[in-house]
């Protein structure tokens, strides 16, 4: 480390992607000069970041005080194991996606290359100083500039009145979840100045006030993490934003409150109840469901995405429900085993979704299309985009051997160990959420076949698509860069946990220990209960695959004739024959119809151009936020008449504004 501590290495790093975003605008309009020299400059000190906050996953808490900041405020900084894991999931992430940026932005596409170029990278250092933030006055400043930096990255292409609309939405939401945030550190302050989580960390507050600072909490970092009914930022924002922007929001930033929820109960509070779990339980359940459920329905690439990631931070606020039962409950293994099943499912995550964003963004670029209607058959002209999000489709369906079948695989062993809570109600009540977590899984492999068969294979929808070209060579590293970390994360199960521990026994005071267990076999509690080997399961169907091609090669070569498949004598098939996205979304649409508020444009039998549209709209938006903003319209015309124009009339609101607050400080 070259003499100097993980904290102050890490500080640097991030001050160098500062750096770097400055750099920028010394050529704002070269994209030659922001993707290829300071984009990859970005993915050398996200590099770094990750290799600081792997050696700082088991060395000891360091901290630090920074002079800058208001007087008598200084910044209080903090790197322990917690930070380090979610410092290590940006690091990792923002190698792919920097590198993919560097051959991926093109000239007019909205914002200046160079000021693109600064918000991206001030993004980036924004989140790593949320993790190390070590009092609310760092923190929210930190947050706050995340927030800032990711609305002007969604807005890029700000000319386009959508897109300000979704970045208005994210904006007025975010803002709306940090006044939750601020609300919660007032609470943890329990009536001092003292802003540092030191303190909060040494003050214990009482049962009615600690539930207080949760839900304050849960509802501030849940507006983030796009939990339903707090979501519906999260489809507007991430079809809007340029894909490598997508990625990182998915991949990180809601990571964020995650890591928010993480520190504040188990940290900073001290001591959760058992009661709080089944709440983000709850949520997270219906999140996951909800998600998933919407992502099967969707016809746009991105939107589908966007749902989809609703539903794996649902999965993951599932598991931060159970570690909360369990904690509150006085059983610390389980709950090591479900923090450490939720922050497994945050770097997987983190890969497989920023891979897929990565994906779409490359076949946005060859072709110019968003709507899976419009695509088909890209395989045979985009084979490397293919193979590596196939690796990511495959990934985010749980399938084994590859990463995220381990840590849904580890969220269930948690669900099945249950039955040990002392209470009869919820022992028999919480195995329904492995049911839940079940079901969302099977629903996601389903959303995958979708996206990926649809976009890929077949043949094309369009006659435009045959001219469809592959990624550049920057482009293709930052795809084979997050498969190969879904790949690792999925073979080397034994290796992540060994590492996570240290975040587990911050937490909840203990890890899951070694039980004797070897290095490729995974067992969480006991081998008896249930184990996993991922080497002997890929080894395995390698060897199937190896010798099935060997036995065709050796006995039925030269036996094997080609030909059109039978369509019964029609003859004339064609791209609209094909499987349509809505046709893979309407038996979703049927089960759950409940969910989707449908609207049908029907032909009637006279009409001489027929045609028939579906329009499927999330129901939430029309229950809930219609009405708000009904009724916020209704205030705001009522209030409207204070605003006379005039100068004279607003120095007489401060006159009086001045007098009643003496009035209250003299009584």
């Amino acid at each position: 480390m070259m003499g100097m501590s993980s904290l102050s290495t890490c500080l640097a790093l991030l001050a160098g992607w500062i750096v770097i975003g400055i750099a920028g605008l010394a050529r704002p309009m070269s994209v030659r000069f922001a993707g290829r020299a300071l984009f990859l400059a970005g993915a050398l000190c996200g590099a770094g970041l990750a290799l600081v906050s792997l050696w700082a996953l088991n060395a000891p808490p360091e901290q630090a005080v920074l002079p800058i900041g208001l007087p008598d405020l200084p910044f209080h900084l903090r790197l322990d194991a917690l930070s380090a894991v979610f410092l290590l999931l940006l690091g990792v992430t923002s190698v792919g996606t920097s590198v993919f940026g560097a051959g991926y932005f093109r000239a007019g596409e909205g914002t200046a290359p160079g000021l693109l170029c600064l918000q991206y990278h001030v993004f980036l250092a924004s989140m790593g100083f949320v993790l190390i933030a070590n009092d609310a006055y760092a923190f929210m400043f930190a947050w706050e500039i995340m927030a800032l930096a990711s609305y002007f990255l969604v807005t890029t292409q700000h000319r386009i009145a959508e897109i300000r609309r979704a970045g208005f939405l994210y904006l007025l939401i975010a803002h709306l979840g940090a006044l939750g945030i601020l609300l919660c550190f007032g609470v943890l302050q329990g009536g001092h100045w003292e802003m540092t989580f030191d303190a909060m960390r040494a003050l214990r507050l009482g049962p009615q006030w600690a539930t207080c600072a949760f839900l304050l909490a849960f509802f501030g970092f849940g507006a983030k993490a796009g939990l339903v009914p707090l979501h519906v930022w999260l489809p507007e924002a991430h079809p809007a934003a340029p894909s490598p922007v997508s990625a990182l929001m998915s991949a990180v930033m809601l990571k964020m409150a995650l890591y928010g929820i993480l520190r504040v109960s188990f940290d900073l509070i001290g001591a959760p109840l058992w009661w709080w779990g089944l709440i983000a339980l709850g949520v997270g359940l219906f999140s996951a469901l909800y998600g998933v459920v919407f992502a099967a329905a969707q016809t746009d690439m991105k939107r589908l995405l966007a749902y989809s990631s609703i539903e794996n931070i649902g999965i993951a606020c599932a598991g931060l429900g159970l570690a909360l039962v369990f904690a509150g409950l006085g059983m610390a293994s389980l709950a090591a085993l479900a923090v450490i099943a939720m922050l497994y499912h945050c770097l997987n995550h983190a890969l497989m979704k920023s891979l897929l964003f990565l994906g779409t963004g490359a076949v946005l670029h060859a072709t110019g299309q968003r709507n899976l209607g419009k695509l088909g058959g890209l395989m045979r002209y985009m084979p490397w985009t293919a193979w590596l999000t196939l690796i990511g489709a495959l990934a985010i369906a749980s399938l084994p051997p590859l990463n995220g079948f381990v840590s849904e695989w580890l969220l269930l062993q948690a669900f099945l160990f249950t039955d040990q809570i002392p209470r009869t109600f919820i022992n028999m009540l919480l195995p329904l959420g492995a049911a839940v977590v079940a079901l969302s899984a099977a629903l996601a492999a389903y959303v995958m076949v979708k996206f990926y068969g649809v976009i890929f294979l077949g043949v094309p929808r369009e006659g435009t698509l045959v001219r469809a070209h592959d990624c550049g060579r920057l482009e293709r590293f930052g795809l084979a860069w997050l498969a190969a970390g879904c790949v690792l994360l999925g073979l080397l199960p034994v290796q992540v946990i060994a590492r996570l521990n240290a975040a587990a026994i911050l937490l909840v005071g203990t890890g899951l220990g070694e039980h004797g267990q070897r290095w490729w076999l995974l067992a969480p509690l006991t081998q008896g209960r249930a184990s996993y080997g991922p080497i002997a399961f890929f080894v395995g169907v390698l060897s199937i695959v190896l010798l099935t091609a060997l036995v065709v090669r050796l006995f039925y070569h030269g036996r094997v004739r080609f030909s059109l498949p039978w369509d019964c004598g029609f003859g004339q098939l064609d791209a609209r024959m094909q499987d349509s996205a809505e046709g893979f979304g309407q038996p979703v649409r049927h089960v759950f119809q409940p969910f989707f508020r449908i609207e049908r444009e029907l032909p009637s039998a006279f009409d001489n151009a027929p045609k028939y549209r579906v329009i499927v709209t999330d129901r939430v938006w029309y229950a809930l936020y219609e009405p708000l903003v009904g009724l916020v319209r209704r205030a705001a015309n009522g209030v409207a008449w204070l605003q006379q124009g005039r100068v004279t009339t607003y120095l007489l609101y401060g006159f009086v504004t001045l007098l009643v607050l003496l009035g209250v400080v003299l009584a």
